[in-house]
């Protein structure tokens, strides 16, 4: 009976690894089987330099927002964060994202609650929260694009209303549970728990985790004016994803041949963002694949314009991440060891240990 179950984890470890992988290659297909890649390639290497400097400083800048964010919900469990460690956490969890998709939420968990000497379950939490709060604010910002784009988006993209629906449903029925979490936590959360139970025990301790996590994190955000601090940061953090969006064009030099626009950026942007919601490693291939296909069907860009520029924002977001992450890592553990802390890796974070590795 062991045996069974410990083959059928090490089947579901396998699948969890094959499936997105398998789903990238099939959306990198379905994205550039019609492209003349040479002519995408050369679009890309006409790049223009200055613009690629801006476009690095504004996503940048919209991640230094969400650390800011981050910030603020974890006030009342620690007064002061390091904005540092924040930000280091975050570019680590897009970093192993790239490579495993969600790994990088509990990643970005370990770390910034190693560094800032906050538990698990407050600072994962926060990220489960925080996860919450964005699928909200995408679900504005893609109607914001519905009254933006001249004709019908719904029309042109039929999937998206269906996507609202169920995005809007699964967020009300999130915070349902929240509020009913912190409002009734002995008799609604000691209920669902026995009742799962019931039927595996194993589902049942997972489901407690996953709502004291909840509780955690929704806990951590107190006062309005904290309220209104995480409202404002959302909506400049959309705002800045616009802005890489928009800048994207001219580092491409799409601004001599195509009416390029914010309002433009805006509906890649948030239509995109699905892209990334499905689990391939870093968006990869999904994103490809939404986000030529919005251009060259919304936007009537061509084939091989729409290809370099999916090519190359999401080449470079993960280059960034990937290279940031490691570099964050280097040099906080540099900025701890002087203060006579013990370093961190991707092992002792989890593990609770220390290393001088």
């Amino acid at each position: 009976m062991t045996s069974d179950k410990k083959k059928s984890s090490k089947v579901k470890k396998i699948l969890g690894y094959i499936i997105p992988v398998l789903l990238t290659l099939f959306f990198l297909y379905l994205t550039f089987k019609d492209v003349d890649m040479g002519k995408a390639l050369e679009i890309i290497a006409n790049s223009s330099l200055v613009w690629f400097i801006i476009f690095i400083m504004s996503f940048y800048i919209s991640h230094i927002i969400r650390a800011l964010r981050w910030k603020v919900m974890l006030r009342s469990t620690k007064e002061d964060t390091s904005l540092l460690y924040l930000l280091g956490a975050i570019m680590i969890g897009y970093g192993v994202n790239s490579f495993v998709p969600r790994l990088g939420e509990f990643y970005r968990g370990m770390f910034a609650g190693r560094w800032e000497d906050i538990s698990r379950s407050s600072v994962l939490g926060t990220i489960v929260v925080e996860r919450v709060i964005d699928i909200l604010i995408l679900g504005v910002s893609v109607l914001a694009s519905v009254i933006i784009y001249p004709g019908s988006l719904y029309n042109d993209v039929f999937w998206l209303k269906s996507a609202l629906y169920f995005g809007f449903l699964g967020i009300i029925l999130i915070i349902a549970v929240i509020i009913l979490l912190v409002k009734f936590k002995h008799k609604f959360y000691d209920w669902i728990v026995k009742f799962v139970g019931r039927f595996s025990e194993k589902a049942a301790k997972r489901l407690s985790y996953i709502f004291e996590m909840l509780i955690d994190g929704f806990a951590t955000i107190k006062g309005v004016r904290n309220y209104l601090w995480v409202i404002i940061f959302s909506v400049a953090m959309m705002l800045s994803y616009g802005l890489s969006s928009y800048l994207g064009f001219f580092v491409l030099n799409f601004s001599s041949s195509y009416e390029v626009s914010f309002g433009m950026a805006w509906v890649v942007m948030t239509i995109s963002a699905f892209g990334v919601i499905i689990p391939t490693p870093g968006g990869a291939g999904s994103y490809h694949f939404i986000v030529k296909s919005v251009l060259v069907g919304l936007f009537a860009f061509t084939q091989e314009a729409g290809s370099a520029y999916a090519l190359l924002t999401h080449t470079v977001s993960i280059i960034v991440f990937v290279v940031s992450m490691f570099g964050f890592i280097a040099y906080i553990n540099r900025y701890r060891a002087k203060l006579g802390f013990p370093k961190e890796n991707f092992f002792s974070v989890i593990r609770g240990e220390t290393t001088g590795i």
